[in-house]
């Protein structure tokens, strides 16, 4: 039976067990009153101050991070390169500014309108694999960010999917070797076999 995760959940103090535990959680999204759902495949943890991966290295805050300093439970969206959204969820405690980048999905629902953001005619198995390609398919974008999770445009479920312990691989994160030895904590997650959930 499906229930919608709450602010407690997001402000768990124990980021790398969200990011680990968010595997199975259904991502939701209602923009331009149409209902996409994908289930979170792959993630990566980001811890803050004392991560060089993290945006908020060093305590460093902007214009661009200041939405990782809020409490756990919102949305923190940034654009790469110019071109891919991203999107994050905001962990722990306010001033505490961790963060889970989502990194794949597999489609759960809205389908149709998944391919349609993509400009593409059918799924392939890559096809929301990237946090660019996330948030294409779900159409989330900068304008998105802050957003509370626990409204009516972003939100997660919990339908009871369990991923064991066997389909899930723990490694470093891709595209941080800007971080020095950061780049190789094993702070990504991901599950292996996608036919099994």
């Amino acid at each position: 039976m499906k229930k919608r995760l709450q602010k407690a959940y997001f402000r768990n103090p124990d980021t790398l067990f969200l990011a680990r535990d968010l595997l199975g959680k259904v991502l939701c999204t209602r923009i331009d009153d149409v209902i996409t759902k994908g289930i979170i495949c792959e993630t990566e943890a980001y811890l803050g101050v004392t991560d060089k991966a993290s945006h908020a290295y060093g305590g460093l805050k902007s214009a661009r991070t200041q939405t990782m300093y809020k409490s756990g439970g919102v949305s923190y969206v940034y654009l790469c390169y110019g071109i891919h959204h991203l999107m994050n969820i905001v962990t722990h405690q306010q001033d505490v500014p961790h963060a889970v980048l989502i990194r794949g999905i597999k489609a759960f629902e809205g389908v149709p309108y998944m391919l349609k953001r993509r400009g593409l005619s059918k799924l392939k198995p890559d096809s929301l694999i990237g946090p660019g390609k996330v948030s294409q398919a779900l159409g989330i974008k900068t304008a998105h960010d802050a957003e509370d999770l626990t409204r009516q445009t972003i939100w997660l479920e919990d339908h009871g999917i369990h991923v064991p312990e066997i389909l899930i691989s723990v490694g470093p994160r891709i595209g941080v070797d800007y971080a020095g030895e950061d780049a190789k904590l094993p702070y990504r997650f991901r599950i292996n076999d996608l036919s099994k959930i």
